[in-house]
């Protein structure tokens, strides 16, 4: 009898400790779609920029299509740029949901691209001097060819009046192992 506890004991034990491939791709698929419905809009933007320091950046009646300002946020020693593309952008705001904020630094290895490496004409930041990424601004600063692996950080905005206030960040800074909050 104390064999049969002792091997039931083990297999349960066992079954506890791992879990199957197909078990973890059904209960990470169910995961990912519980967090991609979960929030939307507001909601996700609350989640983003709950920690960080809200500062006006800039003036819509500043911009024009396809124009870049350069801003510090959310410290001053981190340079990024403020642009109304010719489309509408992921996380964009504004009238025609086309002005977005990232941060000039390629997560690659730390290349600096400024309001020159700017392409409005193809809603484009790069390419990175060092390996020549290329970021889609139109889609959530994404790798668009090059070396780097992850997205631009796109600083989270919001209007109010004429005023464009940055309120968050989106994404991890090269260089930093946690993100400054400017609070």
């Amino acid at each position: 009898m104390n064999k049969a506890i002792t091997a039931k004991g083990v297999g349960q034990k066992r079954a506890c400790q791992s879990i199957s491939r197909r078990n973890f791709l059904i209960l990470g698929g169910a995961s990912v779609t519980v967090l991609a419905t979960y929030g939307s809009g507001a909601e996700a933007q609350e989640l983003v920029s709950s920690s960080y320091a809200r500062k006006v950046i800039g003036k819509v009646s500043d911009l024009e299509p396809g124009t870049a300002l350069s801003f510090t946020y959310p410290t001053d020693d981190i340079e990024n740029l403020v642009m109304m593309l010719n489309e509408e952008a992921g996380g964009g705001v504004g009238e025609g949901r086309n002005i977005v904020a990232f941060n000039t630094i390629c997560p690659h290895l730390g290349g600096y691209m400024g309001e020159s490496e700017f392409k409005p004409q193809h809603s484009v930041l790069g390419p990175c001097p060092l390996h020549l990424s290329t970021f889609d601004l139109s889609r959530h600063g994404m790798i668009v060819s090059g070396h780097s692996s992850a997205s631009l950080p796109q600083i989270v905005l919001e209007i109010e009046g004429d005023d464009i206030v940055a309120t968050g960040v989106m994404g991890l800074f090269y260089g930093y192992s946690q993100n400054p909050s400017g609070a």
